[in-house]
């Protein structure tokens, strides 16, 4: 809770910059709760002893998905108005908090657990047919095809896109729903690794929209390494690529739970780019 308060500015009653409109606002989007609920005033009505309280009451999962909302809205904020990170080890520090969370997450019964899809099998290899043969399409038609096996990939798991998937040039674009928070999609499928100038680019696109929001880069050719050295860490942004995508329906995996685990390595690591082989042996 020390460094929770040192993060959030804390110490005088208040959560960042927030007003009570915005910080009520805040939780509204991002969790769906009222803060401004008199259970949660237990320790006092300021902003900062509101959360305080909700976050001892939370479980685990819960306060890992506003700890996470509140960090990005902090760098976000930060970012764009050229402040100097005044906590010493910040991101680091951060980080440890949130795998000693996910630790905690991890050790307790599931009342739902994900296992794998509940496909039949003549769907999956329907859905490994369509990723196949998209190899041997031309690149006009590759893209369209892209395009829709993603679609038909989403809809399988309950991803339905929120706006419409859509090939613009070389790209497809769209947005999803995953776990009441909003992703941007960008899909490209192109003969050489992702570097870092295309990240960049996405990462741009996502930070311009609201500070909860975050972003989706499928490569179907991966990324190169020092493209992803370069872009950095600490972003917004989670990754899957082509070989990804294949052991997602080889091993009969929910898409939800596996972009779940990437964006949860993210919080851990500040690493945008983890193999599913890596969080599914």
């Amino acid at each position: 809770m020390r460094l929770i308060d040192d993060l959030f500015a804390m110490g005088s009653g208040y959560v960042l910059d927030f007003g009570n409109r915005t910080f009520a606002q805040f939780f509204q989007d991002e969790l769906g709760i009222d803060i401004d609920d008199p259970k949660y005033q237990i320790l006092g009505t300021s902003k900062a002893n509101r959360l305080r309280y909700f976050l001892r009451v939370s479980d685990p999962e819960l306060r890992i998905k506003v700890l996470t909302a509140l960090w990005d809205y902090r760098e976000d904020s930060r970012r764009r108005k050229g402040i100097e990170e005044s906590v010493p080890g910040a991101a680091v520090e951060f980080r440890k908090l949130i795998a000693r969370l996910s630790d905690k997450t991890q050790s307790q019964p599931s009342a739902s657990p994900t296992h794998n899809l509940n496909f039949d099998l003549s769907r999956i290899d329907l859905l490994k047919s369509e990723l196949v043969e998209l190899n041997n399409l031309a690149p006009l038609q590759r893209g369209f095809a892209f395009e829709r096996f993603l679609k038909n990939l989403f809809d399988a798991n309950g991803l339905s896109a929120r706006s419409s998937f859509r090939l613009v040039g070389e790209q497809i674009d769209g947005s999803f729903e995953l776990s009441s928070e909003t992703y941007l999609l960008e899909a490209k499928w192109q003969g050489a690794p992702i570097g870092a100038a295309d990240l960049r680019s996405f990462n741009a696109k996502v930070e311009d929209k609201a500070a909860w929001s975050r972003g989706l880069f499928v490569s179907h050719s991966g990324f190169s390494d020092e493209g992803l050295e370069a872009f950095g860490r600490g972003k917004r942004v989670i990754c899957v690529d082509g070989l990804d995508l294949y052991e997602i329906l080889e091993k009969r995996l929910a898409l939800p739970e596996v972009l779940r685990k990437k964006v949860r390595r993210v919080a851990e690591t500040g690493h945008p780019f983890v193999r599913v082989r890596e969080l599914f042996p």
